[in-house]
């Protein structure tokens, strides 16, 4: 066969592979191709001979075939594995529209960094609708530019831009596409197969889960006291001073209210019911006291060494512990898995560390509070004020700007508007500026001192109050920057001091994994926590491949009137999906319980929201209300299948109960209708 005889065959495979997608990006020269019959133009393909050559190198030209009148037919790819190809072929995958400024300013950041990027301009491709669903299908994400880094979805323009600025990009152009875990040889003998630091929730499941498995684990635990000398026993942030001295402060506050209530119901009680703050907390924290000893008695049924001290690093592998006498001991391990959690964040002003108090010290205060003062929006300072308040304890909550930043605000709001119904005040805008001790309390009497607290708006009006306690509760930080951590080249996020993961919970050293409130970008939630520690541990230990999904995990903020949701915010799902494709389902209501002491009407509330074009897929749940915490575990699994808004309707309520709200929700925001329950 002649080479003229060729070219037609040589031609339409070059056309093949470039219509793939793969196209060289560097400084976004796009390798054009128009696509005509070679039996009617000379010209086939409008290419430099330098493209040509450079830019397809390394393809198969196809099989020989026969002369034919017919222009070659190239089969339509499936969109699926158009989108799988330029993301397993590409380091840096990028899905893009030529005119878009959001995806140009993504490409002009990867060309700042000298990146080599692949594209995909879905708005020159006549298959361009049918690759964005199938990227919608992949990632949720129904916008571009869609980022993906060394097979990993990175997201639109503010989250590679995010990526870059928080240190993310840089560890994900660090891994290897292909799978991350490196096996080490056995001939480097460690104490232990694995050392946990940090005895929290997901440090003890973790090293738990591994000695069942066979591993020799050791685990160190170590709690530096508050500036007040407030300390703990083995168990973390949620046993000691957490979620469970909450919970039962929570449910004290509610049996004040159920004993007025029981007046009601023809229950004969003392006018007033008086409250004993030092009995709740000693019972409170005898119940913590016992979890402490269960936890040392299940590490040694299961083998774990406990090693109650502070653990840094010397090297990699190597950590030195030092106990409470300043005994220091160096200890090897094969793998390290970081869970040492966070701690209260005070502010950088005169008296707060010195007068001023956190949730690291409120549950095992041995005095009365006294009228208190929380310094923060966030649901730990909600919480707080929440149950001092039904415990009879005069609260102010001092708030800069919004209530629950991250949670629904429509419901954030619902919750600061009902707060205050119920004897709470807010101080909206102001900052605390200083704390000053007017008066020393009395330990033997058991009554707290005096605190002047000065603070000030954006406008600089300054104000002046006093208080007995102040709590401040604006934020956590990760307990990192005392370990060692740089000396073991883990990467952190430098804006929260955070460790930065995989989806596999490892870190930039191979055999160095975090879990828990350490890791940038992850849910700070106990059975987040747990069912990472527990899954990492049977992937090192058990062959395992499962990874904790952390979608769609379910949350409740307790506050007086209880909050649940599962999935996205209003304010999210619309980001996400736009607010055309938006469509909420809503009703306010008022549980059977508080009807007969003619309370709480209509204060709680329930809300649905739902893709439009995906069926009516319910992608947030929100429930304000009595016992939110349970009615959201239980939907929560519907969110994790998938479920629909006709899935709800289809379900049969159980009556009379808060949760079977949501088997009857028909009336949409949009519609405008009125959502007060009028009946049962």
């Amino acid at each position: 066969m002649s080479s003229r005889s060729l070219l037609p065959q040589f031609f339409f495979s070059i056309e093949r592979h470039l219509t793939l997608g793969v196209a060289r990006q560097t400084n976004f020269t796009r390798i054009g191709i128009r696509r005509v019959s070679y039996l009617k133009q000379k010209s086939v393909l409008a290419l430099s001979t330098r493209h040509l050559f450079s830019d397809v190198k390394g393809f198969i030209p196809c099989h020989r075939f026969l002369s034919s009148n017919m222009p070659p037919v190239v089969p339509k790819t499936d969109p699926i594995k158009i989108v799988e190809d330029l993301i397993k072929n590409n380091r840096i995958a990028v899905f893009s529209k030529t005119t878009c400024p959001y995806c140009i300013k993504v490409k002009q950041l990867f060309s700042a960094l000298n990146l080599e990027i692949g594209v995909i301009e879905v708005d020159t491709r006549e298959d361009g609708a049918d690759i964005q669903d199938a990227l919608l299908q992949k990632t949720g994400q129904k916008t571009v530019p869609n980022v993906f880094v060394n097979g990993e979805h990175v997201g639109g323009c503010d989250k590679t831009i995010e990526a870059h600025h928080s240190g993310r990009l840089q560890f994900l152009l660090n891994k290897s596409q292909g799978d991350a875990s490196v096996e080490m040889t056995d001939a480097v003998k460690y104490d232990y197969d694995l050392v946990v630091i940090g005895g929290g929730s997901g440090g003890l499941a973790a090293s738990k889960e591994a000695a069942l498995l066979g591993a020799k684990v050791a685990v160190c635990d170590f709690v530096v006291p508050t500036p007040i000398g407030t300390t703990w026993g083995l168990g973390g942030t949620c046993v000691n001073v957490g979620c469970i001295p909450k919970k039962l402060m929570h449910q004290a506050a509610i049996l004040g209210q159920s004993v007025e209530d029981a007046k009601t119901f023809g229950w004969e009680l003392p006018e007033k019911a008086k409250h004993d703050w030092t009995t709740m907390v000693g019972a409170i924290q005898a119940h913590i006291g016992s979890l402490n000893w269960g936890y040392r008695v299940a590490l040694r049924e299961k083998k774990v060494e406990y090693i109650n001290a502070f653990a840094e690093f010397v090297d990699p592998h190597t950590l030195k512990t030092t106990d409470k006498r300043q005994k220091e001991k160096t200890i090897t391990a094969k793998y390290i898995l970081l869970a040492t959690g966070g701690r209260p964040r005070y502010p950088d002003i005169p008296g707060a560390q010195e007068f001023g108090i956190t949730s690291d010290d409120i549950f095992s205060l041995p005095h009365h509070p006294g009228k208190t003062l929380l310094v923060g929006a966030s649901y730990i300072a909600l919480e707080c004020a929440g149950f001092l308040a039904g415990l009879g304890i005069n609260s102010t909550v001092m708030v800069r700007s919004i209530l629950l930043r991250g949670f629904d605000q429509q419901i954030a709001n619902l919750i600061g508007n009902y707060m205050e119904k119920h004897k709470i005040r807010f101080q909206r805008g102001y900052v605390p500026i200083k704390l000053e001790r007017i008066e020393e309390g009395s330990p033997e009497e058991g009554t707290p001192g005096r605190i002047m607290v000065t603070s000030q708006n954006e406008e600089g009006e300054l104000m002046e109050e006093e208080y007995n306690t102040v709590l401040f509760a604006i934020g956590r930080d990760a307990c990192t920057n005392k370990i060692g951590i740089e000396k073991a080249n883990v990467m952190l996020n430098p804006k929260n001091g955070k460790v930065i993961c995989d989806e596999k919970e490892q870190t930039n050293i191979p055999h160095i994994y975090a879990i828990g409130d350490i890791l940038d970008g992850k849910l700070e939630l106990t059975p987040v926590a747990i069912q990472a520690g527990r899954l990492l541990a049977k992937r090192l230990f058990g062959n395992g491949t499962l990874i904790t999904d952390y979608v769609n995990v379910p949350t409740t903020v307790f506050t007086p009137l209880e909050y649940g949701c599962v999935g996205l915010s209003e304010e999210d799902a619309i980001a996400k999906y736009g607010a055309d494709d938006i469509e909420v389902y809503h009703s306010f209501l008022t549980p059977l319980e508080v009807t007969v002491p003619k309370r709480d009407g209509n204060e709680g509330y329930a809300k649905l929201i739902c893709v439009k074009s995906l069926d009516e897929k319910v992608v947030g749940f929100h429930i304000l209300s009595p016992n939110a915490g349970e009615i959201t575990q239980g939907f929560a699994i519907g969110l994790k299948l998938g479920a629909k808004k006709a899935d709800f309707d289809n379900l049969i309520g159980i009556h009379p109960t808060i949760a079977e709200v949501f088997t009857t929700l028909n009336s949409t925001k949009s519609s405008g209708a009125d959502v007060l329950q009028k009946g049962c």
